[in-house]
């Protein structure tokens, strides 16, 4: 469903008694109304050019208040589409390792995935050390986009140890995961996160349907099996889809 131009307008009119910069009279039409529940979840907004038509702004005002809910969680923007109200934003643990898969369907969402490459490759120096093989020995690599719904939600970059799964490129991962699959083959004994604030790459931001200049949480994550690494992936999740969360008790 889309939101109408015109009740946009209105809304933001009746809001001109207010001192408030323009801009900001934009932000606020779209937060009081989510707020309220007038305005709900997955709702397209008008586009930054219908907006700049009924509204008589520039659009570099518009653009300013699109890019800041974006950066406050209130939006959500996807590349070609347009700029939709955001869902809550997905969380995950900061220390386990979960199948997101089951993290989109406990939230009552459909879950789908788009394999973007899956083959075996020679290691680099980097990704050698991290599974403690040598430079040229070949690993297996998966590129994996996870969905929520329409939304893209996150970017996995996996290279594997043949030895430790070799039935790896054998398998679909737009049916099961590759968190999944490894969970069978090399059952987990341990793993490691490093997360990091930061820029996706032009490629990853393609294939994520974002912005450049959007802030993604990225997560190197390696896991081991039987006392020997089994895999190191890259993720890189929007901020403004995705959160990190996690508890602790002090006795």
């Amino acid at each position: 469903m889309a939101i109408d131009e015109v009740d946009f307008a209105a809304l933001y009119r009746a809001r001109n008694q207010h001192a408030e910069p323009a801009y900001q009279r934009v932000k606020n039409v779209v937060t009081e109304q989510v707020s309220a529940g007038h305005w709900i979840e997955g709702e397209l907004l008008p586009s930054e050019n219908q907006l700049v038509q009924v509204l008589g702004l520039s659009r570099m005002t518009i653009n300013r208040a699109f890019r800041e809910l974006v950066s406050e969680g209130q939006v959500a923007r996807l590349m070609g589409v347009g700029t939709f109200i955001a869902r809550r934003k997905g969380s995950s643990p900061l220390v386990e390792v979960r199948n997101i898969a089951d993290e989109v369907r406990a939230r009552g969402r459909h879950y789908w995935a788009e394999v973007i490459l899956l083959r075996a490759e020679t290691a680099d120096r980097s990704v050698a050390e991290e599974l403690e093989l040598t430079a040229g020995d070949k690993v297996f690599h998966s590129m994996v986009v996870h969905f929520e719904d329409e939304l893209p939600i996150q970017l996995e970059d996996r290279f594997v140890r043949p030895d430790r799964a070799p039935d790896y490129l054998e398998q679909d991962f737009t049916r099961d995961t590759p968190n999944t699959y490894l969970s069978r083959a090399a059952p987990l004994q341990r793993g490691e996160h490093i997360v990091e604030a930061g820029l996706g790459s032009a490629e990853e931001c393609r294939l994520l349907g974002i912005g450049g200049g959007e802030p993604c949480l990225l997560i190197r994550r390696r896991t081991w099996s039987a006392n020997r690494p089994t895999s190191v992936a890259r993720l890189v999740l929007p901020g403004s889809r995705y959160r990190l969360e996690g508890s602790f008790e002090q006795h």
